[in-house]
Parts: structure tokens; sequence; C-alpha cells
């Protein structure tokens, strides 16, 4: 439910190296999409960003995705290898292993979906954020900012998003990671143990990807430790360069 918005704080810094581009998917932030609701999918998400690089003639460059926009990350990296040279995944993973576990998620997130679409958007943010993933960003001091944020979504949209970019219906991508060749940094937060245990299993699978654990955070690095997650971006991808 996030947005290009998201990262407007940290534009400035992250611009004392490199030209940055922020993008909101398709159901996020100003994106409309004209096209049927197949243009959600995550193929066609990943086919349309290919695009908007070509236009902008942008060969190569580094990639960032944060949670649902680091599944995206990863399987454009992995269907498009010859256009990224680096990648950062933030809080994310490669999908559900089995198609059992994919239904059961998909017949969740119709669920949900519907109650974006039919219940008072604040009052659904509130319940969203109550889940024990979310628990560290709900004590951090930028969580109302956080709120005021996603209430610029639309909830029609973030459905649409939801019942196509869902998790579970993108492919699985835990097959593809052995054979995965883009320097990976993969970010988790210290108290987001789900997602430590994921990205414990993609750090043994791909020989090019590291893992750190940014501590003060929890699944919302971005937002809820700034300071070291912007560290950890420039350094990674800022090895050997030198200032703008």
């Amino acid at each position: 439910m996030g947005s290009s918005n998201d990262f407007v704080d940290f534009i400035p810094q992250l611009c004392e190296y490199f030209c940055c581009l922020t993008v909101d998917l398709p159901g996020h932030g100003k994106t409309i999409v004209t096209g049927s609701d197949e243009y959600y999918d995550m193929e066609n998400t990943a086919i349309a960003l290919i695009h908007l690089l070509d236009e902008l003639k942008i060969d190569n460059c580094y990639l960032f995705g944060y949670s649902m926009g680091g599944r995206l990350a990863l399987y454009m990296t992995i269907s498009f290898p010859t256009r990224f040279n680096k990648l950062i995944l933030e809080s994310a993973s490669p999908g559900l292993k089995t198609e059992v576990e994919r239904s059961l998620r998909r017949q969740s997130d119709l669920k949900l979906a519907d109650k974006l679409e039919n219940s008072n958007f604040q009052e659904f943010l509130s319940n969203w954020y109550s889940q024990g993933l979310f628990k560290s960003l709900r004590q951090n001091n930028s969580f109302e900012k956080v709120i005021e944020r996603r209430l610029e979504n639309k909830p029609l949209e973030l459905a649409k998003s939801l019942r196509n970019l869902g998790i579970g219906n993108q492919p699985s991508l835990w097959d593809k990671l052995s054979n995965h060749q883009i320097p990976t940094l993969l970010m988790v937060g210290e108290s987001d143990d789900k997602f430590k245990a994921i990205n414990l299993k993609i750090a043994e699978l791909c020989q090019v990807a590291n893992m750190k654990i940014i501590p003060e955070s929890g699944h919302n690095i971005h937002w809820e430790n700034p300071r070291e997650w912007i560290e950890n971006v420039i350094n990674f991808l800022a090895e050997g360069r030198k200032k703008k």
C-alpha cells in the first residue's frame, strides 16, 4: 500500500550518488491503468516497467524493491537479467513454494480485497497494521506519517493490485535462485523473524546474495531506521564510485 512518496525524504541523500527514479506500481499512488485488470499482474507490470526504462533510454540500472515491490524486483531481474546491475530487496520473498500455499493465499487475498472495497479505508489500515509483522512500526515515531501516506492511495485500485499482484498469484521464484547472477543485497529488520528466516534460505540458495540484518527495525526498515537503510543502500550500490 505504499507509493513513490515513501522515499521522497531519502532522495536528496541518494542523489548525491545516483540519478533516482521512483515509480508508483499499478493500483498505487498516481499510476492509472487504462487497460483490463490483467495489467495489474506481475508479468504485465514488469513488462510495463521495462517499457518505461526503454522510453527513458535507460539500458542498465540498479533496482530496489520493498515487500511486494521486492517480489516484483526479483522477478524482473530474473526475467530481464541484462537490464540490471545490482539488486536490493527489503523484506521481500521469492513467493510461495507450492500451489496449495498459493491457492490458500489467493482465497485470503480475495477476502481482503473485498474488505478494501467495502469498508472504511482508515479502519482497514488500522486493522492491517495491527498485525504482529508491523509491531515495531506501530511503536515508531513515523507511524502516523505512514498512515497519512497510505491514505493517499485509492482502496478500489489497491484491491485490484491485491487480486492480481498478490503473492498467491505470482509464480514461485525459489527454483530460480541458484541461477540468479545479479549481485543482491537482502535487507531484513532484526525484529522481523518471518522474513529473516525467508531471507536466510534465499542467501543459502543464491550465491550472489548477501543478507544484512538492520537493527532497531522490523518489516518496514526504511521508515523505522532510515539512517541505517540509506547507509546500507549507498554502501552496496556505490562501492568504488565517487559522488556525482
